[in-house]
C-alpha cells in the first residue's frame, strides 16, 4: 500500500473525534529555505503581535529534532511533542503559557528519531491535535529549515505559507527552491515573502521582485509581499537575555517591522471554510491532496 492509502486507513480507523469546535481555524506556517534567517524569532514577535492585536494564538515548535522557540521565548518545557506521540502527555499537559498570553507547544531537541516523523508519529500529533481542547483561533508553525519531509508536510497543511529570507543570494535561491518543490510536488501556488535583516525597503522590495522576477517565468505561483523586518542588534541582544525584542524593545526598529508584518497578516486574513474538531482541516488537506510523507 502507497503512503496516500496508508493515510486513508489510518483515518478510516482512527476513534471517532467528539465535534469540540465549529470555528474557523487560521494556520500560518512560516518556513525557509535555509538556516541562519532569523526565522524562529520571527514566529515568536509574529504570534506575540498577533496576539495583542485579538487573535488567540497557539503556536507549534516544528523543527522537530532541533526545537529552540521556547528558549528564544524565554519558557521552561514541562513536556514537548515528543511525550505527545509517545502517548506519556497530552498536548493540554505540554502547552505552556507565554507572552501576552499566548500558548507554545515546544518540540524536543537533540533526539534524532524526532528529526524526522514517522506516517504514524505525524498521524497522532495530528489525532491530538483534532482533539485539542486548547482554545486558538490561529495557529503558527514554526517549520524547520530546508525542504525535508516534515517541513513539506507542515506548510502543505497551512492556510498562509510565509516564506522567510534574507538578501544573501543563498537564501533567496533557497527560498525560490522551496517553493519550486512545495508548487511542483505539493501543488501550492500561493506563498508570501517577509524578508528580514534588511538595511530599509528598498532592500526587501530588491529581494522580492528579484524573487518575483524568477518565479514568474519559470514557476506558475503567486507571490505576496508581507512586509520586512529591518536588520536590528536589539533583536540579538533579546535572545542573549531570553525575551522577545518586541517586548524588551517595543520601540526598535525590529518591532515595529514585525508589528507592521502583523498586522498585514491580519488585513490579509481570507473566510475560511468552518470544520468540525480543531484541526480537521489537516486531514482534508492531506488526504484530497495525497501529499507523500
Amino acid at each position: 500500500m502507497d503512503q496516500a492509502g496508508t493515510l486513508r486507513k489510518l483515518m478510516h480507523n482512527r476513534a471517532p473525534v467528539k465535534q469540540i469546535s465549529t470555528k474557523s481555524i487560521r494556520v500560518i506556517s512560516v518556513t525557509s529555505g535555509k538556516g541562519g534567517v532569523g526565522k524562529t524569532n520571527i514566529v515568536a514577535n509574529m504570534a506575540y503581535h498577533l496576539q495583542k492585536a485579538g487573535k488567540k494564538v497557539l503556536v507549534l515548535d516544528g523543527d522537530f529534532g532541533l526545537a529552540n522557540l521556547n528558549i528564544v521565548m524565554g519558557l521552561e518545557p514541562r513536556g514537548t511533542i515528543t511525550d505527545v506521540i509517545s502517548g506519556a502527555k497530552d498536548l493540554s499537559d505540554i502547552a505552556i503559557k507565554g507572552p501576552q498570553g499566548l500558548m507554545l507547544l515546544p518540540s524536543s531537541s537533540g533526539i534524532f528519531r524526532m528529526s524526522s516523523l514517522t506516517l504514524a508519529d505525524k498521524s497522532i500529533l495530528m489525532d491530538r491535535l483534532e482533539n485539542s481542547d486548547l482554545p486558538f483561533d490561529t495557529l503558527i508553525i514554526d517549520t524547520g529549515a530546508g525542504i525535508n519531509s516534515d517541513v513539506l508536510y507542515l506548510n502543505a497543511a497551512a492556510h498562509d505559507v510565509v516564506v522567510v529570507s534574507t538578501p544573501e543570494p543563498t537564501s533567496i535561491a533557497d527560498a525560490y527552491a522551496l517553493m519550486k518543490v512545495m508548487s511542483q510536488q505539493y501543488k501550492l501556488k500561493k506563498f508570501k515573502l517577509l524578508v528580514n535583516m534588511v538595511s530599509d525597503e528598498k532592500e526587501a522590495l530588491n529581494v522580492y521582485n528579484s524573487l518575483l522576477a524568477v518565479a514568474d517565468q519559470f514557476l506558475n505561483i503567486s507571490i505576496e509581499y508581507l512586509g520586512f523586518v529591518p536588520f536590528d542588534r536589539k533583536v540579538s541582544q533579546s535572545v542573549m537575555g531570553r525575551k522577545l525584542f518586541s517586548e524588551k524593545y517595543p520601540n526598535s526598529p525590529a518591532t515595529l517591522g514585525i508589528n507592521e508584518v502583523a498586522n498585514t497578516l491580519v488585513d490579509l486574513e481570507e473566510p475560511r471554510p468552518v470544520f468540525t474538531g480543531n484541526l480537521n482541516f489537516f486531514w482534508k488537506t492531506l488526504i484530497s491532496n495525497e501529499v507523500s510523507i
